[in-house]
């Protein structure tokens, strides 16, 4: 990147940060169950609501309980199920239509990112009927009321519950991209330990390590602030503490509850803090060949990491600690090797691949404009690069690491 684009990616940071204090975040209230939300419905009036939920969440009979609530209240519910790992804009009309068809005027989200992010986009376009999808994408491209939004997750990773953020496939130009607006952010989380219990190891592995990249993204750029810094640090710890637990034991429920909390805190310093080119790049990966978002994360996650050197190292070090990984006394680039290392071991423990076979020499160049372009200017990584820096990191991911 030459010194000109330099300049002005950090002069955006700089004036997007200055604006943070007067931007409006909010945090969604926060329900313990999926089926408190009923009651919630119903003192707002509501008589109709869209369910969007991950087919096979609601296979498995976990949105059971709620539909049946629903019925008793005389809430009527009508039903779009998310059925691809990545929501595609198909998916984002279909769910539209479903939700005028029933004359709904609430959604409630239930599964993972894919279902949450195909109910924000949905809602999006709810309330700008005259701007297709392609056009929200960035940042700020709704600037509309939403439905009433109730966000359930079913994994402890993406965050999507409290976060500005929805991430769509656009599956004609195969290319995965962000849509940031405060319109997106949840109305109501509802962070239930019992909707978790029966996901697979390699999902629980995936979206954990997904949730300690937001963290460890949000911590390690220059846009943080007290709340965000706390907010990634406490996440963090829950997930040094509590991610092998519920990858080795699935029904262990005070491990499920602490990671869907870690996932919790990690949405909401990211959401303010932004991310960094991990993401762009995995976002490119997840466009280009399909390759889930959490395991995409956690393979660049440690490779990134170590790009960014020792503009990092203070950071990492204190998560390090943060995570009882380090000592107070260990030198900042040991104790950020440390952290590293340690994010290393877990995927090696949760038999993570450590390349993508799949990525072709000839798809690099433009992946990695894609995820240039998401990147620069709006995330405040430690260590800017352009096209050709990050065609680099592709090329690193075809490579077993020694």
């Amino acid at each position: 990147m030459n010194l000109l684009a330099r300049f002005g990616c950090r002069a955006y940071q700089l004036a997007f940060r200055a604006a943070l204090p007067l931007l409006p975040y909010r945090q969604p209230k926060l329900l313990d169950r999926l089926t408190d939300a009923v009651p919630l419905l119903a003192g707002k009036g509501i008589g109709c609501v869209l369910l969007v939920a991950d087919g096979a969440v609601r296979g498995l009979g976990l949105t059971a309980p709620l539909e049946r609530a629903l019925k008793d209240a005389g809430i009527r519910c009508a039903v779009y199920e998310q059925r691809t790992p990545n929501p595609t804009i198909d998916d984002v009309e279909a769910a539209r239509q479903a939700y005028l068809a029933a004359g709904a005027h609430a959604i409630i989200a239930v599964g993972g990112g894919s279902a949450m992010d195909c109910a924000k986009v949905a809602g999006a376009r709810i309330a700008r009927p005259n701007k297709p999808v392609q056009k929200m994408r960035g940042l700020l491209r709704v600037l509309r009321p939403t439905p009433l939004l109730i966000a359930a997750p079913t994994t402890a990773g993406t965050g999507s519950e409290t976060t500005l953020a929805a991430v769509i496939t656009d599956a004609k130009a195969r290319h995965k991209y962000p849509i940031n607006d405060f319109a997106l952010i949840p109305d109501v989380a509802v962070l239930d330990a019992k909707l978790t219990l029966d996901l697979p190891p390699f999902v629980t592995a995936t979206t954990g390590l997904d949730a300690l990249t937001h963290a460890v993204e949000a911590y390690i750029g220059r846009s943080t602030n007290r709340l965000t810094r706390a907010m990634a640090e406490e996440a963090v710890a829950l997930i040094a503490g509590n991610l092998q637990k519920a990858w080795e034991n699935g029904h262990d429920e005070t491990a499920r509850h602490q990671m869907l909390r870690a996932a919790y805190c990690a949405g909401i310093a990211f959401t303010r803090s932004y991310v960094g080119y991990v993401h762009g790049v995995a976002h490119s990966l997840g466009g280009q060949y399909g390759i889930a978002h959490g395991l995409a994360n956690a393979v660049i996650l440690p490779r990134m990491l170590r790009r960014y050197g020792p503009a990092c190292h203070k950071k990492l070090a204190k998560l390090a600690r943060v995570a009882s990984l380090a000592g107070g006394k260990t030198p900042d680039a040991e104790a950020a090797e440390a952290f590293i290392r340690w994010i290393e071991s877990l995927n090696r423990a949760f038999s993570l691949p450590q390349t993508f076979p799949q990525i072709r020499r000839e798809d690099i160049p433009r992946m990695a404009l894609h995820a240039a372009r998401e990147s620069n200017p709006l995330y405040p990584v430690p260590v800017l690069m352009g096209r050709r820096e990050l065609e680099t990191v592709y090329e690193s991911l075809m490579e077993v690491q020694p």
